[in-house]
Formats: structure tokens, sequence, C-alpha cells
């Protein structure tokens, strides 16, 4: 069921990209959908754009196994939605065009400050890309029960070369349809296991902790803090502050505040993802605490020692025999596979707008700007190009721990994409050069913290597991490189000599971004 369930969905899938994809030569249309989206429509799309994969997978798993410390991780990914919303919503969808590139270039434009946009853009999507295409070969012969290094290999293949297409044929309102569907999906999926699991302790949350308690193996420990980093609390801040500010400034998130008309759609399309993550947060709870408490921790573990199976797991735990346990299971791993199509799609689709807008038509072209069809064309093969890459090194590295490169991720949109955007939006005196320092200070500093923690090596769960060159003390980088960031940009502000010019194009642009009122003297 499960295999004709997924044949059928990328089919209909696809077939629903090809037919709102956008003319050969309608740029807009193509990155921005017309801005045509309705709040509703573009809320469930970005929530479905923040609800990755990794995100459903990887929360599900660690309240599984670290219970109290897994349901802080869920909470702090729906306050970066709402810092999201109230903070950065409106002047990002009133500086920026197309990419990120268009909103950081706003005030300061330039080639270099393009390139240095589309190269953050890549080193912040591209390791998320490979995690959750590695991890979906092990995941298909976990569900479909192939036990082989070819299905595997010919799993991450041939849903890189959906993700492709969706991406290059679907644009920005095709790739919106089909975060739609998943968004809806794995609400419905999550619901459906939430309610069964309940429905196990007789509706006695009491009786559930208890049992995950017991089954947990950690005991007193599960249902208080400190179990995921053993004890430490710098450790905890560390994580914690990393998923707060770097979870919704990804740039695939980011792309779609320019979806829709107007400042005030914007706001209204954050309210409905907010509502939808916030609505997701705790059936995801409910269904971890469930697989602790009816799978057991070695059962987990012995899936996968990140707890990416719990979910799976305990569907299967809940459902029962029969044509209607069937049912049940094929409804949520239906669900999972979707969000592991439309997580990559979107973030294919941002790379390629980034590279095709920011790279080939502002960043190498010295200020000729190419026609909409050529721009159009390259950016349909860098959708092609980046995916390829992430589909090889994914092919590569599947048989690696490769979690540390979510954490890599996320570190870099806290630590180099926020302080840029929070300086772009509302420091007069920021320059391109602080924006520059920004960008590229913040990700080097990630890039050489990342390599001495014991995500890397150290530890058994570590990408080198049998090596130890750890020399940093923190599993996330975020308590000192997002410091280190936002100094960057405020050492190479202060030490430019452009201050006043560059503060000078921001006073007249300010008005626009920060509330969309025309300009002084133009309105």
């Amino acid at each position: 069921m499960s295999l004709t369930a997924f044949i059928a969905v990328a089919t209909v899938t696809l077939l629903l990209c090809v037919m709102t994809g956008p003319d050969r030569d309608d740029l807009d249309e193509f990155y921005t959908g017309y801005r045509s989206l309705s709040p509703l429509r573009n809320g469930l799309a970005i929530a479905g754009d923040y609800l990755s994969a990794a995100t459903v997978l990887g929360t599900t798993g660690v309240i599984a196994l670290t219970g109290h410390d897994g349901l802080v991780l869920a909470l702090s990914t729906t306050l970066s939605l709402v810092l999201l919303m109230f903070l950065l919503a409106e002047p990002l969808r009133n500086a920026g065009r197309f990419t990120m590139g268009d909103m950081l270039t706003r005030r300061a434009p330039g080639r270099a400050a393009r390139i240095a946009s589309c190269a953050v853009t890549l080193a912040a999507l591209l390791p998320l890309m490979v995690v959750q295409l590695a991890g979906s070969g092990n995941l298909l012969a976990f569900i479909l029960g192939f036990d082989s290094p070819g299905f595997r290999t010919g799993s991450v293949v041939a849903l890189g070369v959906v993700m492709i297409s969706y991406a290059a044929i679907g644009g920005m309102k095709g790739t919106a349809l089909i975060q739609i569907v998943k968004t809806v999906a794995l609400l419905g999926a999550g619901l459906l296991v939430s309610v069964l699991v309940l429905n196990r302790f007789d509706w006695d949350t009491g009786a559930l902790l208890g049992a995950a308690r017991a089954g947990s193996g950690a005991g007193g420990a599960y249902l208080h803090s400190g179990l995921q980093f053993g004890g430490s609390g710098l450790d905890m801040i560390s994580s914690e502050l990393t998923v707060v500010l770097g979870a919704a400034c990804l740039p695939h998130i980011t792309m779609r505040m320019t979806s829709v008309r107007s400042a005030q759609a914007v706001r209204r399309s954050l309210s409905w993802a907010v509502c939808v993550v916030v609505g997701l947060c705790p059936l995801l709870a409910v269904i971890g605490f469930g697989a602790s408490a009816l799978v057991g921790h070695d059962a987990i573990t012995a899936a996968g020692a990140q707890g990416n199976s719990a979910i799976l797991q305990v569907s299967g735990a809940v459902a029962g025999g029969g044509e209607v346990g069937a049912l049940v299971v094929t409804t949520m791993t239906t669900a999972i596979f979707l969000t592991l199509l439309a997580s990559v799609a979107g973030m294919i689709l941002a790379c390629a707008n980034s590279l095709a807008h920011d790279l080939f038509a502002h960043g190498l072209r010295g200020g000729r700007q190419p026609a909409d069809r050529t721009e159009m064309a390259m950016a349909q093969a860098a959708a092609v190009g980046v995916g390829l890459i992430a589909v090889t090194l994914a092919v590569l590295a599947r048989h690696w721990n490769v979690q540390a490169l979510v954490t890599l991720s996320f570190c870099i949109g806290a630590s180099a994409i926020a302080p840029a955007l929070v300086y772009s939006m509302f420091w007069r005196r920021y320059t391109r050069t602080g924006l520059l320092c920004t960008l590229v200070g913040g990700t080097a500093c990630v890039l050489v913290l990342i390599t001495g923690t014991n995500l890397v090596s150290g530890s058994p769960g570590a990408v080198f597991p049998n090596r130890d060159f750890n020399w940093f003390p923190l599993t996330t980088t975020g308590l000192v490189s997002i410091p280190f960031g936002f100094l960057a940009g405020w050492l190479g502000t202060v030490r430019s000599r452009s201050a006043g010019g560059e503060r000078a194009r921001y006073e007249a642009v300010e008005p626009w971004i920060l509330a969309g009122a025309p300009p002084a003297g133009r309105g």
C-alpha cells in the first residue's frame, strides 16, 4: 500500500507542478508566482517549508529519546517563526523582490554583496538538502522493507529527480502547491496518530508520560532538563539560541515573504503559518512520548541513533493489524514521503533563484541585465545543477552520520543570515563592508568552530566516531558564532569609509522598507 501510495502521490504532484508552472519567459511568475498566493495558501506554504523532513523526524526523535529537552526544542522551533512574524516579515516583504540577495542589497547594492549572498544561501541550504536526501534512502528502505545498498541508492536518486522536477518545472507557485498538500497531509496524519496514541492510554496524559519515562531507560531524568546535553546548561542555551535565530531566517523561508502582494498579506500569511506550526507542535510531542512508551528506547535507537524513525515506529505500534492498521501506517508514511519531496524542492528552488538572479544576472554581468527568458533558463538549469550536486553528495554520504550538517545549516542561518537581515532592515549606518563582514565572518566562524564539536568527532554519533579532534566544548556553535556575526558586521561598518553615502541611501529607502511608504518627496 505504501509503495502504491508513493507512486500515486509523486505522479499527481508532478502533474500539478506542470499544470501550474510558469511560461518559459515569465520570470516574475517563476520567482514569485505573480505574488498571487492568498494569505492562507502562502501561510500553508511557509509552514510547509518550515516543517522540513529534518525538523519533523528529528524533533519527534529527540522528544522520544530525551523527553523534556526535545519538547523545549519543539517550542524553540515555534518561537523562531513567531520572531520572524513580528520582527522581520514586513521589512523583508518590502525590501525583497525575488531572493535574499535582493533583500540585503536594497540598501547596500554591489556585485560583491550579491555574490556573498548567493554563497551563503548555498552554504546554508546545501547541507540541509544532503541530510534529507541521504536519509530518504534509509527511510524508504525502512518503510518498504527493502534492505539493500542498491535500493537505498536508487531511492536517493529517484527522489532527487522528482524534487528537481518540482523546482525546475513548478517554480514558486508549483512548489507552493506541493507545500500546501504536504502541510495538510502532515497535519491530518499527525492528528490521526496522536489520537490513537492518547486513546491507547485512555486519554490520560499522566499515564502516557509515566509509560514514556519507563520506556526511555532514563528514569526520572527523562522528564527533566539536561538529558540531551549531559546536564550542560550552556550547551542547551547555545542550541536553543541557534534554533530560535536560525530556523526562520534560512533563505527558503525568507523567499516566501515575496510571494504575496502586500505587507498586510504577509502578516496574515505568517499568522496562518504560526497557527499551523503551533498546532503541529503538541501533536509531535504526543507522538514522541508515545514512541518512547510503546516502542522503547532500545528499539528506536536500533533503527537509527537519532530516532528519526520513531514517528513511523509508533504509527505501526498504535495501528494494529488488518486493513485499518495498514491504512493508518500508509497515511503517515505518505505524509512523511510528501514532506521529504516538498522540503528539498523548496530548498532547490531558493538556491537556483539565487544562482540565476544574484550570481548570474547581477554578480557576474557587471550591470548588464539578461533577458527574462535567459535568466529563467539559467534558473531552471541551476535547479538541475544544484539538485544533481545534492544527490551526488547524499549518495556519497549515506553511510555516514550526517546529522551535523543540520546543525551547520541552522548555525549559518543564526550567525550570518540573521545578523545581516537585522542590520540591513534596522541599522541606518550599516554599510556594504559591514554586510560582507557579517556574511563572510559569521559563516567562516561557524565552519571553523563546528569542526571541533562532538558532532564531527569524539562521540559515537559523530561523523568520524573513531577519531577525536574535539576541541570546542559545545555541541552547537551559536553561543560564540552568533555574537561574532553581529560583531563582525559592527566592526566592518564602523571601519568603513563610505558610511555617510550609504547611510543617505538607506534613509532614502527606509520608509519603504519599514512601512511600505514612498520615500519622502515621492509620495
